[in-house]
């Protein structure tokens, strides 16, 4: 029986996404025993104390984060396997629990790019690994569609500070971008710094300024005004992936690692960015009736009724503007929204078309693997090992 320290801020969403991956590999692989310590013991007793802890209750493995503190080899010494949630850097002497940061960039490009935006910006850190990646993987991808990148990027020495911005210096800045803009946020919590600073600006949103974060951390999105779309990633995997490889170090010694990567999976949309960058009437209100209502079975007569054009003249204004027939834009917006769906709960594909008011579910899965190349189960049980 294994024990195990785990260092983690229990708060965040990624994080209690990464304890559930590795709870369950204890239980399939285990029993494993867990001491959670608060986070406030790395800034209190350092390494060296969180060390002599981990000696006295003769802990088997870490997983924690650890900010990069230069004492670190002192766990490699010590034999003791550690693996680190990164932080400002990666480590190089031990395992880091990292993410395809530039993925998660791209991935929200495409997804702004697709509603037809033009002007684009950044908001985040430039001297945090994970925030830098990701606006990286952004202006990568929107620079190769021949679009410039605005951005605002803090700089900060502490973690406790990631709370804390100037609303006047962003408020400015938004002020100053061209519009309609989309605005990639490096995570959730500054994806609230930009629609609370909209709020107070009067910057209509999404109608001038579309934001996303990343991590779809609901209690945070939620709180947002409006609510905040959010770029899921696939975190419980990657406490799973990192609990292997610290049974793995347990068992073959701490120099035998490799890095865990938490991959980006979808784009969650809340009214942050639900509308799409058009200045055609017709278009909009027939993209904000199919986003409303997208979870029954939505037929295109039905979106062609709600506009005073003949079928043929809307359906080529919608491929026109959006690059998509009006049934392929319904039914990738169906896959997305049953997609979360599958990962985000327990339901049997029966009860997820039901609550789509679909009530073919052998066609939705039919559908599903048309698209994603795999059952709904299989990707299900991908996703998650």
């Amino acid at each position: 029986m294994y024990k195990i320290i785990l260092l983690i801020d229990f708060a965040e969403e990624y994080s209690k996404s990464l304890l559930k991956g590795i709870t369950r590999y204890s239980r399939e692989h285990g029993p494993w025993v867990f001491c959670r310590m608060p986070l406030y013991y790395r800034e209190t007793i350092g390494i060296d104390g969180i060390l002599k802890w981990a000696q006295e209750w003769e802990a088997d493995g870490i997983i924690g984060q650890l900010y990069n503190d230069r004492n670190i080899g002192k766990f490699v010494e010590a034999g003791i396997p550690v693996i680190a949630q990164d932080f400002n850097e990666r480590f190089t002497e031990i395992p880091n629990i990292t993410g395809a940061h530039r993925e998660a960039g791209a991935m929200a490009a495409d997804y702004f790019l697709k509603k037809g935006f033009k002007n684009f910006a950044f908001y985040g850190f430039r001297d945090i690994v994970w925030s830098r990646e990701r606006g990286e993987g952004f202006e990568q991808r929107i620079r190769g569609m021949s679009y410039p990148v605005h951005f605002f990027e803090h700089l900060t020495d502490r973690s406790s500070e990631l709370w804390y911005y100037k609303p006047s210096a962003l408020s400015q800045w938004l002020q100053s971008l061209p519009k309609p803009v989309a605005i990639m946020a490096c995570d959730d919590r500054q994806g609230q710094h930009i629609t609370e600073a909209c709020r107070h600006s009067g910057i209509r949103i999404p109608e001038e300024v579309a934001v996303l974060g990343v991590d779809n951390d609901e209690l945070i999105c939620e709180l947002s005004d409006p609510p905040l779309s959010s770029i899921v990633q696939n975190a419980e995997k990657g406490g799973y992936d990192a609990a292997r490889l610290l049974d793995h170090m347990i068992r073959h010694g701490v120099h035998d690692f490799y890095d865990i990567i938490v991959n980006p999976l979808q784009v969650i949309t809340r009214q942050s960015t639900d509308i799409y960058a058009t200045h055609d009437d017709y278009i909009a209100s027939t993209l904000k009736f199919i986003h409303q209502n997208v979870d029954r079975n939505l037929q295109v007569d039905e979106v062609v009724r709600q506009v005073p054009l003949s079928r043929r003249a809307l359906e080529k204004r919608f491929q026109d503007i959006t690059g998509y027939p009006i049934y392929k834009y319904i039914f990738n917006l169906r896959m997305e929204k049953f997609t979360r769906k599958l990962l985000e709960t327990d339901q049997t594909v029966f009860e997820i078309a039901l609550d789509m008011g679909l009530s073919d579910s052998k066609n939705i899965a039919r559908q599903f693997r048309q698209a994603k190349g795999c059952t709904p189960i299989e990707y299900r049980s991908r996703m998650k090992k």
